[in-house]
């Protein structure tokens, strides 16, 4: 092969790899996305049911003894 052919084919891969690199980060930012999604819509109402359970629980009960003292 001459110096030309192989000049062209660099640059030919050159653009595949820029193509590649653009459909990765692409995927990656996609993936991103999808995390914090799933943090916001899963985790972070798990993190709150861990203090609203306690607080309605204690209120519940109350209520319940409450009820039952009156009897």
């Amino acid at each position: 092969m001459d110096l030309q052919a192989i000049e062209k084919e660099i640059r030919e891969q050159r653009e595949i790899i820029d193509q590649i690199f653009v459909s990765v980060e692409k995927t990656r930012k996609y993936y991103l996305w999808t995390m914090w999604g799933t943090v916001i819509v899963f985790v972070l109402p798990l993190i709150a049911l861990a203090f609203v359970i306690p607080s309605f629980m204690s209120t519940y009960s109350g209520l319940l003894n409450s009820t039952t003292l009156g009897l």
